[in-house]
């Protein structure tokens, strides 16, 4: 298998299609059914006491799989999540950004199915795991 986007291609689109969070975002790595996203930490990302809110790692998880489904079929914008459900495992650590490693299990016509890894930049220790499930529009 090879990738239809790299991480540069990724990168342009989301500035292209999500302005409004593509600054928060930054794809790292992209290989077959692989996809590695850092969420650049700041303060509109913490919760009262400094740690990073739930909904901003689900944010996270939800564009890792975005841009691992992407690199694989191309500028898709219409493919959504259809299922996802997050597990939090630990505290993030303050003061340093997430990563987002992002898996694809099944790639088919209509559905992908993946997980995400968020983990503190440079620590091996997992925050939170992600099952998601993402619709692929028909060809047109």
């Amino acid at each position: 298998m090879t990738n239809a986007m790299d991480a540069a291609s990724l990168n342009r689109f989301m500035q292209a299609e999500f302005p409004q969070v593509a600054a928060d975002f930054r794809v790292e790595r992209v290989a077959p059914m692989e996809a590695d996203i850092r969420m650049l930490i700041g303060e509109q990302h913490l919760r009262p006491g400094g740690t990073v809110s739930g909904p901003s790692m689900f944010a996270l998880a939800d564009l890792a799989m975005y841009a691992v489904l992407l690199g694989m079929i191309g500028p898709v914008a219409l493919a959504v999540t259809t299922n996802a459900s997050i597990d939090f495992m630990r505290k993030p650590e303050s003061g340093r950004d997430l990563i987002g490693y992002a898996r694809l299990h099944k790639l088919g016509k209509t559905l992908a199915v993946g997980d995400v890894l968020i983990r503190n930049e440079g620590s091996e220790a997992v925050l939170a795991r992600s099952s998601m499930t993402y619709a692929i529009p028909p060809k047109r």
